[in-house]
């Protein structure tokens, strides 16, 4: 099958209201902007040139429409969201510190993105797909989770490549018991990772992150993991079928051992992983809402303009070094949806370190 769909997703789509300075009587004022990881990751997508469309379901107000329209002005693919007529849009308030790191409160009890069911999903649109992206708030609670695991199945049947963000939110879910399990979940289906530092640490139970990477590798057989870990940088972890490489492939794998003794970033790890470290950038920071989801369209984007099943360290390392600038540059932004960077801002950047 030829598909003209690079990539799409299913999930929230929502209203994170940031702070934003402090009215004349003192007051603190909110900005509305338009958000939800799975559509954080298509605005940047779409920005890169990518064909995407989103999965999911807004409520009959105000918000809804002005999601519907954002999702409109930026070119995101909305032949599947659906308006909710009971329930309505979910709200997220972001509290921002001053390191840029915030708390997140969320008005979702529910919200229209939990009432998405799985008789409600356009299966063509996910077979027509390269790549089907996901998290797990879309399975904090039962009838998103059976669509979730629908599309999923359907991903799966129909050859697309899945990624999959965990992007825990604790308040979220009525146990972490759950939200470990559901991330098992994911994993199981996953080809690409992306967790953060403190995700993996959570459900490895490992401080090491080699470690704790090491552990999924070993259950799930997961390709490529991602690891994000703020300010510090990024890594990423590949292993697709190592051990038949080494035997039938010389020359790529001369071509490794050269890249490791030019640069100490790039290791083989003892399970034939090929490991690669990337520093973050250093740019002013008003608040990180988007970074990871930024992180990841950015991730995509590269991979689709790739063979993902012949990735080099070489390769590696050119996604993490976009990557990380593309995540660095929406630090210093309000909101995500409307703030992705475009493809010369993050090259700018990366020719200025």
């Amino acid at each position: 099958m030829n598909k003209t769909i690079d990539v799409v997703t299913l999930g929230e789509l929502l209203i994170d209201f940031t702070e934003s300075g402090v009215s004349s009587a003192g007051n603190p004022l909110l900005e509305v902007n338009p958000g939800g990881a799975p559509c954080n990751v298509l605005a940047m997508l779409t920005k890169l040139g990518k064909k995407t469309e989103f999965i999911g379901k807004v409520g009959r107000d105000q918000f809804g429409t002005l999601l519907k329209e954002t999702l409109d002005e930026i070119g995101i693919g909305r032949r599947n969201l659906l308006t909710d007529e009971k329930v309505n849009t979910t709200l997220a308030f972001v509290h921002t510190d001053s390191d840029g790191d915030r708390e997140f409160s969320f008005y979702r009890n529910p919200g229209a993105d939990m009432m998405l069911s799985s008789d409600e999903i356009k299966e063509d649109l996910i077979a027509n797909s390269k790549i089907f992206h996901f998290g797990t708030l879309s399975m904090t609670d039962e009838i998103v989770r059976n669509a979730t695991k629908r599309a999923l199945d359907i991903a799966k049947e129909s050859g697309c490549l899945i990624s999959f963000d965990p992007n825990l939110r604790e308040p979220l879910w009525s146990s972490l018991d759950l939200a470990k399990e559901m991330m098992e979940y994911g994993f199981n289906y996953c080809n690409i990772l992306k967790i953060s530092d403190n995700e993996i640490q959570f459900v490895t139970g490992k401080e090491d992150f080699d470690e704790g990477i090491a552990v999924l590798q070993e259950k799930y057989k997961i390709p490529l993991i991602l690891l994000t870990m703020g300010k510090d940088g990024s890594r990423a972890y590949y292993n697709y079928e190592y051990g038949n490489l080494l035997k039938e492939n010389h020359n790529k794998i001369s071509s490794l051992m050269e890249s490791i003794e030019k640069n100490k970033d790039i290791q083989i790890m003892s399970n034939g992983t090929i490991r690669v470290e990337q520093s973050g950038f250093k740019v002013k920071t008003i608040e990180t809402t988007g970074a990871g989801d930024t992180f990841m369209g950015c991730s995509l984007g590269y991979i689709l303009d790739h063979d993902f099943y012949n990735l080099t360290a070489e390769n590696l390392k050119e996604l993490l070094t976009f990557a990380n600038a593309g995540a660095a540059i929406v630090t210093t932004k309000k909101g995500a949806i409307k703030s992705m960077p475009s493809k010369e801002e993050i090259f700018d950047l990366i020719g200025k370190q």
